[in-house]
């Protein structure tokens, strides 16, 4: 375990615990939490979790993420920081890294990303048409969750019929048993995570050898050679369902947090949003300052040589949290951060993080948000917070929101407007 550099000045030592549950609710108080952090210092250290130092500055932040040889991206997780296998790729570092990116290439080409455009237009489409006729909504579970979740299977190019059965698993996995024990969540989890894997575990089972990479986009990832450092080689089952894994959840918590979070965001502007209803062209800037003022993730970093960040010391094997949402929130780097400018220029957030671990899903990302809003905004444009059912986050390394309640004006029914 890290103990407490002797040499930390005792205004740089908090006791911040990212998954503390006070701050999941009200969705502003992790925002207040890290600008206490911030106004400490771009670089503190907490006592949680054996100790870890927390990244709250911009520019230290861009620094962190850019230097993978000095920050290690193993581990990730500050609860599992000594136990666990790596998630793939998230946290591996090169030269192993850049083979798992290009096994995932495939999925994330620009001609793939314009042919999902459409499906993802569909099932936002089809989701709103389950409530819009309705005057409300619990936007997460009606929307928010069921579309990263319809998108992830359309991107495999998996059944989408199989979608209830990842939305039961990933909830389990985020909620565990609501009202129930510690011990009883954790169990729930288990048995989804399992659950999960035997389903990826079937997948690579079936295409392997049994379909073709030129039409199965899975196909191509299970059966194309790896180019790895020593020697080119197929992915084992067990590599590739840690990557189906962790694509499918990282995919899903940021999204659903994001969707939420804009619709809170334009809720509370609505000049704003009367914008972008008039000018729907400024929906793309809409979309990266709403994941600038919201970055859902903390990425942690493990020390592999000791080094300096912002006249601070670090030891080789000290941990290190870098909160982006506190960069994003930087005055040295952003003009006003705390207001939400949808026409901001430049906007050089780092939600997606930066460097060799550069989210590869950021352009999917953008375009599920950017769809989602405008079809949101066709259909239900003038949607509120429900005043009597609160808004519930949960907090962790990868903040989101667990509910969001909504009323606006029902869309008439199809049989009413075409009788």
């Amino acid at each position: 375990m890290t103990t407490i550099p002797a040499a930390v000045p005792d205004r740089l030592r908090v006791d911040f615990d990212i998954y503390d549950p006070a701050l999941a609710a009200p969705v502003d108080v992790m925002q207040e939490t890290m600008a206490g952090l911030a106004a400490r210092g771009p670089v503190v250290w907490s006592s949680a979790y054996g100790g870890h130092w927390v990244v709250t500055g911009y520019a230290e932040a861009h620094s962190v993420l850019r230097d993978h040889e000095t920050f290690s991206s193993w581990p990730n997780n500050l609860v599992l920081r000594d136990a666990g296998v790596p998630m793939i790729p998230l946290e591996i570092d090169p030269p192993d890294h850049t083979a798992f990116r290009h096994a995932l290439q495939p999925l994330f080409a620009p001609t793939r990303m314009r042919a999902l455009e459409d499906q993802i237009r569909t099932i936002a489409g089809d989701l709103i048409d389950g409530f819009a006729s309705s005057g409300g909504a619990e936007f997460v579970a009606q929307f928010a969750h069921e579309l990263p979740t319809r998108v992830f299977l359309a991107l495999m190019g998996w059944p989408l019929d199989d979608a209830p059965m990842f939305t039961t698993a990933t909830d389990a996995i985020l909620l565990g048993v609501p009202g129930g024990t510690e011990e009883e969540s954790n169990a729930a989890r288990l048995q989804a995570q399992q659950q999960l894997f035997g389903y990826f575990a079937n997948v690579v089972a079936t295409r392997r050898g049994g379909s073709s990479p030129d039409s199965d986009v899975t196909a191509a990832i299970i059966e194309t050679p790896v180019p790895f450092a020593d020697g080119p080689r197929q992915l084992t089952d067990a590599e590739l369902c840690n990557m189906f894994f962790l694509l499918l959840v990282a995919g899903l918590h940021t999204v659903q947090g994001s969707l939420a979070w804009s619709l809170v965001h334009l809720a509370a502007n609505p000049d704003q949003r009367q914008r972008l209803l008039d000018d729907p062209s400024l929906l793309k800037g809409a979309v990266e300052e709403l994941l600038r003022i919201e970055a859902a993730v903390a990425m942690g970093r493990r020390v592999t040589r000791d080094t300096s960040l912002s006249d601070v010391e670090l030891k080789a094997g000290d941990q290190v949290l870098v909160l982006l949402a506190a960069a994003n929130r930087d005055e040295h780097e952003f003009d006003e951060p705390v207001e939400v400018r949808i026409d901001r220029s430049p906007n050089r957030h780092l939600s997606f993080g930066v460097g060799v671990h550069r989210c590869l899903g950021s352009h999917l990302a953008r375009i599920e948000l950017q769809v989602a809003l405008e079809e949101l905004l066709r259909r239900i444009p003038d949607y509120r917070l429900d005043p009597d059912r609160p808004v519930v986050s949960h907090g962790s390394q990868v903040r989101g929101v667990v509910q969001l309640p909504i009323l606006f004006t029902p869309e008439p029914a199809l049989a009413a407007t075409t009788s």
